[in-house]
């Protein structure tokens, strides 16, 4: 019996649904067309090409991936974010929607055409920082991380988008050497006793940019500690917090002299980015 691109989507649909997968009905198009080599519009205008058995296999090879709850970014190497796509791989963090409010706010804090340095702890795949500098042609970046892999993978990141000329990575903690005009950090702030029960695809992603310590507060109070030596004369920062941290990383910031904004909050409400700026 023949397979057409219609019944495969629709099977596979029926079989993520069956393992819990959030996103079923994209996750099989998405499947699809990189195993099987076709289009979105492919699959919409002509839903009855049938498929080989070349494709066939291709595509189960992926969605076996994707019924172990592999995320799915990591089995097609790639992720968009902001108005840029990344490559990504279990070395780091998949970018998510909600840290777009993190970027927003990088850029309402920078001017659009004055230069200025941008320092990103925790780059990770680069997503924040990079998604920074393509919007603002006189900035340059620093990039730094602990995991030696994810560095790699950011760099690589920076040349696929032309970026690497205005941007360094260097490994390291919660700090870096010099003064800029804006710092930047989606740190890892889940509660180590929460980890356990996180959703499968999570287990798949680097622990080291999950695990914020008993309080899931530990990078904030590093990073806190290092803003008022990391700013510029009238440096400002944007840190990225879980749902229902924002006030202790207030009063983390505070208590080292820094000037706080209003937060920002997310879709769904939750004070999501805490900015503000040096002492002067």
């Amino acid at each position: 019996m023949s397979v057409t691109l219609v019944s495969l989507w629709t099977s596979l649909r029926r079989r993520f649904e069956a393992v819990g997968a959030d996103n079923p009905v994209t996750d099989a198009r998405m499947l699809i067309e990189a195993g099987a080599g076709v289009s979105r519009l492919d699959i919409v205008t002509d839903p009855y090409r049938e498929l080989s058995t070349e494709q066939l296999a291709a595509v189960e090879a992926l969605v076996i991936r994707r019924e172990r709850r592999e995320p799915i970014a990591y089995i097609l190497g790639r992720k968009a974010f902001w108005n840029i796509e990344l490559a990504v791989g279990p070395e780091v963090l998949i970018p998510r929607p909600e840290t777009e409010l993190l970027v927003e706010t990088a850029l309402d804090l920078l001017p659009s055409n004055a230069p200025a340095r941008v320092l990103d702890l925790g780059v990770g795949s680069g997503a924040i920082l990079l998604s920074v500098l393509a919007e603002r042609q006189s900035a340059v970046g620093v990039g730094i991380d602990k995991s030696a892999s994810a560095l790699e993978t950011a760099a690589a990141n920076a040349a696929a988008l032309h970026l690497d000329g205005r941007v360094s990575f260097r490994e390291g903690d919660w700090t870096a050497d010099g003064r800029f005009d804006l710092v930047l950090s989606n740190p890892p702030y889940i509660r180590s006793g929460d980890l356990a029960a996180l959703a499968p695809e999570l287990h798949y992603e680097p622990r080291m940019a999950l695990d914020g310590g008993e309080d899931g507060l530990d990078a904030y109070r590093a990073i806190t500690c290092a803003l008022p030596g990391l700013l510029g004369p009238n440096g400002a920062f944007a840190l990225e917090v879980g749902e229902g941290q924002a006030d202790a990383v207030a009063e983390m910031a505070e208590v080292v002299g820094l000037t706080l904004m209003p937060h920002r909050r997310d879709l769904q409400g939750i004070a999501r980015v805490l900015a503000g700026r040096g002492a002067g």
